[in-house]
């Protein structure tokens, strides 16, 4: 133990149930016996977790600290230190991070025009909607050709259209790039039946007269060329529908397939006006009044729970018929969230969501994909139902914050479920951090900047500084992407307002970053690598980056306090970004130095996610009672293509093993002995290569059908590392989903997850007689079936994960399309019972193609070396 004053250390065995003061009683009451000195009062210390800026507080259980369950889980031995209070400095204006309660959708502008009475209700308007697309300006298109545009319209609701699509009449563009149709499109819903969160989707395209090369009925079609797109809520933040003249400033059409081939416009596209308006397409668009003189609202929540009310009069003998058929329905409901329903099963489930409220309240993302939101009634009622749902569990709180549900008191519940602190669902510090990823991409789905979501995430960020960390960064992360830069600035600046303690400490890490981004540059003009490695160590120890790197957060993880660069132990990476390899010394003595992996042309975003998803399963199976050993290690992106990843300590990549093993590099990977033997070496007393041997057991099943059910791809030796403990891991997630490269034409990768004869020959500990024989490789293929069969309980969760996920722009998982390799490696649309013969099968396939993965590992290293 540090006392600062004394160096007074100790080891002991303490009982799990010990609370963090009763073990500072017994410190007290040891330093005292060996020191002979009078006894403290243990009140005026706390624990301190050593090398770390992370305390142990609270009436609990050691043994419920995320840390000492982590270093347990490793076979180490927790290192904590007392440390004085009046040591800690603490904020005092702390308690003053708060954000007024105040109601969020509803505006005090709209308000004072319901209190003037002069206003209008949507709900009266009985007339289609409709609006004047006028003209399009700055249109980047050919000059010296006839080009022909047509403006299509949308209405759309969660992703979904309300009704047929409307278009313009063929309009010829000047050489300028404007072109003019003054025309107006009528849609077939009534502005009474427009739900609140309704938006107007329109999109620019030109009719290709070019010759088409397909042969049969579609070759005399037209081919169409998106040129730019544009989305715009048709009810304002003040609830007011909108009845006058806009300008839309459109965004150019990526090639992305988020709405599929056959869609042009891009409903789940932002709302918000492309930033950049010197160089992009603007389209004038006039809302039709109805002829109305005043403004229109949308009614308020009371009125449309009052109508809700008067609606639900009559309805109990139906619902009180559908009983008998609940089962079958909560069946159908319970099924993947891409099962797509028949439209009897929808009607039928939305009949019986009473029955749902009561005896299956998890369901209601389901039920509420039953709602028809152009009908006006089911829409009130789907707000009644909310008023008087339970709690939602964070899994099923979290699917109802994808882009699927647009409603606002839909999202708002979701967000009470996650902040109700007096419910069960309430969502700890430690799962928000573990679904932060998603929360933040959640942001890009709210319709408006101000929101529910945007608040709770404010609020938890100013009382825990980890989140804020977190929260920060990945806000900062996506700046660069212009539909998001001004919401995320926003919020980023109302949390630096918030949270201004925090400001001093966020600038030094930018700073640092800044600096080694700039030592960076300089060591990658050089060709050779042990050139750029003298350079990097060079510029390290020039004064302004030893004045720069010191005494800052580990922006990868902010309980680790930097102190300074150690030049001479850092170095440049042999790979093709040139990543460095960075090393500090830690700010407290009892703690080891920090080493970071920095990358710059890389974009780590998806590793970040990988890692994250490696996470959650880690929980998953942990609460089942499996600890499949996973090392799913630090990755944050910080900026575009910039971010840092954590070191991973004794550890070596299979490929370096098998080669420290054999006299020809390609040859190594034949040999089933290598990795054995390494282990054997690592771990010399019997004891510990036992534990070796079922680390590597525990850990190779659960990466196995991790990475199977995320189809990770691109395994090879040099991204699969072992620990001297045993402990595998596997590193670099730059494919997923079922991406696999491609050599000469074929697929590399023919296996569904990687399970070489050498991997087979450590599980079977040495032994002879194959993986169908031995009884530790029988136990190893239980593991994986178990692994499996826990992560197809919670298919649901990952499904709506990868979901949230899609509004990141990650070239990999762009659309539902991706999704649905999720849905296939999980077989969410089988029984159990023929799922897990479905996983046998694969599992029976990878043994039998264990030769041919080790074969291909050996393509792999001959290719690398020569």
């Amino acid at each position: 133990m540090d006392f600062r004053e004394f160096m007074f250390s100790f080891t002991s065995n303490v009982p799990v149930s010990l609370t963090p003061q009763k073990h500072i009683e017994i410190i007290l009451r040891k330093k005292a016996n060996s020191l002979n000195m009078r006894g403290e009062d243990p009140r005026h210390y706390v624990l301190k977790v050593c090398g770390r800026e992370e305390y142990l507080l609270g009436d609990h259980p050691l043994i419920q600290f995320l840390y000492i369950q982590e270093t347990l889980s490793r076979d180490g031995v927790p290192q904590v230190m007392t440390v004085s209070i009046d040591k800690i400095s603490v904020t005092s204006e702390f308690q003053y991070y708060a954000l007024s309660g105040r109601r969020r959708l509803t505006s005090e502008q709209s308000n004072t025009i319901r209190k003037k009475k002069n206003y209008e209700s949507s709900w009266k308007i009985e007339r289609n909607y409709s609006c004047m697309v006028q003209t399009v300006g700055g249109l980047n298109v050919d000059p010296g050709r006839l080009v022909e545009v047509v403006c299509q319209a949308g209405i759309y609701h969660g992703g979904k259209s309300l009704c047929e699509p409307q278009k313009t009449r063929v309009a010829v563009v000047s050489k300028e790039g404007e072109a003019q149709w003054d025309e107006e499109l009528t849609f077939n819903i009534k502005v009474c039946n427009v739900p609140r969160m309704a938006r107007l989707c329109f999109v620019i395209y030109e009719i290709s007269k070019t010759k088409n090369k397909r042969r049969g009925k579609d070759a005399n079609k037209d081919s169409i060329n998106r040129l730019a797109w544009a989305n715009t809520m048709i009810f304002d933040y003040k609830e007011q529908l909108r009845t006058d003249g806009v300008t839309l400033f459109m965004w150019t059409h990526v090639a992305d397939e988020t709405q599929g081939d056959d869609l042009l416009l891009h409903p789940l596209g932002t709302v918000v006006s492309n930033p950049n308006t010197d160089s992009c397409a603007a389209l004038q668009v006039r809302f039709s009044n109805y002829d109305c003189h005043y403004p229109i609202l949308f009614p308020k929540q009371e009125a449309v729970k009052a109508y809700a009310d008067q609606m639900e009069n009559g309805t109990e003998d139906v619902m009180s018929g559908l009983s008998e058929d609940f089962e079958k329905l909560r069946a159908t409901a319970d099924k993947d969230p891409m099962y797509e329903m028949h439209e009897q099963e929808k009607k039928d489930i939305w009949a019986s969501r009473e029955h749902f409220r009561a005896l299956a309240p998890e369901l209601l993302p389901k039920l509420l994909s039953c709602v028809e939101w152009t009908e006006r009634a089911e829409a009130a009622r789907a707000a009644r139902l909310l008023a008087a749902w339970p709690p939602l569990r964070v899994e099923a709180a979290l699917e109802l914050l994808d882009y699927a549900y647009a409603d606002a008191a839909v999202r708002g519940f979701a967000v009470s479920c996650l902040a109700n602190i007096s419910c069960l669902a309430n969502i700890s510090d430690e799962d928000l951090l573990l679904y932060l990823l998603q929360l933040v991409q959640a942001l890009k789905h709210e319709s408006y900047l101000m929101c529910n979501l945007s608040v709770f995430l404010l609020e938890r960020a100013f009382n825990n500084l980890t989140i804020g960390h977190y929260l920060f960064w990945h806000l900062r992360s996506e700046m660069h992407v212009p539909s998001v830069s001004v919401r995320f600035g926003l919020i980023l600046e109302a949390y630096c307002r918030g949270c201004q303690d925090h400001i001093s400490s966020l600038m030094r890490q930018i700073t640092c970053l800044d600096k080694l981004k700039w030592a960076s540059q300089c060591v990658r003009k050089k060709k050779e690598i042990s050139k750029a490695r003298a350079a990097l160590q060079q510029h390290l120890q020039e004064p302004h980056c030893v004045e720069t790197l010191r005494d800052f957060v580990s922006p990868l993880t902010p309980s680790l306090v930097c102190k300074k660069i150690k030049p001479e132990r850092c170095r440049v990476m042999d790979s093709k970004m040139r990543p460095l390899l960075l090393e500090f010394e830690n700010v407290d003595p009892t703690g080891s130095d920090i080493r970071i992996i920095l990358k710059i042309g890389d974009d780590l975003r998806q590793d970040m996610f990988t890692l994250q998803m490696l996470r959650i399963m880690d929980r998953l199976w942990k609460n089942a009672g499996y600890d499949f050993r996973l090392n799913p290690y630090n990755c944050i992106s910080m900026e575009y293509a910039v971010g840092m990843i954590e070191v991973v300590d004794e550890a070596e990549t299979v490929a370096n093993i098998q080669k420290q093993s054999a006299l020809f590099n390609a040859a190594s990977t034949i040999s089933k002995a290598n990795l054995f033997q390494w282990l054997r070496k690592q771990n010399p007393s019997e004891e510990s290569f036992n534990k070796a041997v079922e680390e590597f057991t525990m850990s190779c099943a659960g990466y196995c059908v991790a990475t199977y059910v995320l189809g990770i791809a691109d395994r090879h030796p040099d991204n699969i590392m072992v620990k001297k403990s045993g402990q595998l891991f596997h590193i670099d997630f730059g494919h997923f989903l079922g991406h696999f490269k491609q050599k000469y034409g074929f697929k590399r990768e023919r296996v569904p997850f990687v399970l070489t004869h050498d991997f087979i020959h450590v599980i079977n500990r040495g032994q002879r007689g194959g993986a169908g024989e031995q009884i530790d490789f029988k136990i190893f293929r239980e593991l994986c079936e178990t692994a499996f069969k826990i992560l197809r309980k919670h298919g649901h969760l990952i499904l709506s994960l990868f979901s949230m996920m899609i509004s990141t722009g990650l070239p990999e998982l762009s659309s539902e399309k991706d999704l649905q390799y999720l849905r296939e490696t999980l077989v969410m649309d089988l029984s159990e019972e023929k799922a897990m013969e479905h996983f046998r099968l694969k599992f029976i396939e990878a043994v039998k193609n264990s030769w041919t993965a080790s074969f291909n590992w050996a393509l792999h290293n001959f290719d690398k070396n020569n």
